[in-house]
């Protein structure tokens, strides 16, 4: 199933990350993004204030035969200059992952429906959720 798929790529990035930047990730946790026409996210960071569990984001995108001219741009901002960024057009396969707690990002207004598999690699907290 492609479910299992997906969430065994995942855990396999989860693995990866710890041996190589020793972030000691536990954990994942997900949501299908829907953004409708004219739909945006503001400029934000991945990690709540009184909860700094989630360490890297994970974005999949959905949308088959995606133009630049629809919007719906994710924009990621330089962990050091934030006048500088990059722009990722959302289209069908992509895969983007940036450092929760660091990145500045944000989605642009699309056009047109736009879809998504958001989630976050996440550190344990004390409790073990």
């Amino acid at each position: 199933m492609l479910q299992n798929i997906y969430f065994g790529k995942i855990d396999e990035l989860r693995l990866f990350l710890n041996r190589e930047f020793f972030l000691a990730l536990e954990n994942f946790e997900a949501h299908f993004a829907v953004y409708p026409p004219k739909g945006f996210y503001k400029r934000h960071l991945d990690q709540f204030l009184s909860q700094q569990l989630r360490m890297i984001t994970c974005i999949t995108y959905l949308n088959f035969d995606w133009k630049k001219e629809y919007g719906g741009i994710l924009r990621i901002y330089d962990y050091k200059d934030d006048r500088k960024f990059e722009d990722v057009i959302p289209n069908a396969g992509t895969f983007v992952c940036f450092r929760s707690d660091k990145i500045y990002h944000e989605v642009l207004p699309s056009t047109k429906q736009r879809f998504s598999l958001t989630g976050w690699l996440r550190k344990s907290d004390v409790f073990g959720n």
